[in-house]
């Protein structure tokens, strides 16, 4: 359904490989498991390199996907994003927002919160940052 390949945003991207409707589970972000502690201080090394790879579990957990992670890593953030995080007993799932074409890029929108300031990519005139 989804394969990882350049992408016209930023780096490595999904891409759909065939159509994909509105509200399918298309994949789950993996990687491992770590507490808010571990995570800031990861994070702090990856943000540095303008890279986001964990993903906040619940209020003890976070998903470090630069270890152990899949495909899902490689989802890109835009602000007009075909697809949504949904958090469901334990995993965190990357669902269509809308029906996704055969060829389009996979998005969704990071949320993140914090200090650091990183440029949006998802369109050349965007002003955002994430």
């Amino acid at each position: 359904m989804i394969e990882r390949r350049r992408s016209t945003i930023s780096g490595w991207g999904v891409y759909a490989t065939r159509p994909i409707t509105k509200n399918t589970r298309i994949v789950t972000y993996d990687g491992e498991k770590i507490t808010h502690k571990e995570s800031r201080e990861r994070e702090a090394r990856y943000l540095d390199r303008g890279q986001i790879w964990c993903f906040t579990l619940n209020n003890r957990w976070v998903v470090d996907a630069r270890v152990g992670g899949n495909v899902a890593r490689y989802i890109n953030h835009s602000c007009t994003p075909n697809c949504y995080s949904w958090i469901k007993d334990g995993l965190i799932w990357i669902r269509a927002a809308r029906n996704i074409a055969v060829g389009e890029e996979l998005s969704y929108d990071y949320n993140t919160t914090g200090n650091t300031w990183i440029s949006c990519r998802c369109r050349p005139d965007c002003k955002n940052s994430i």
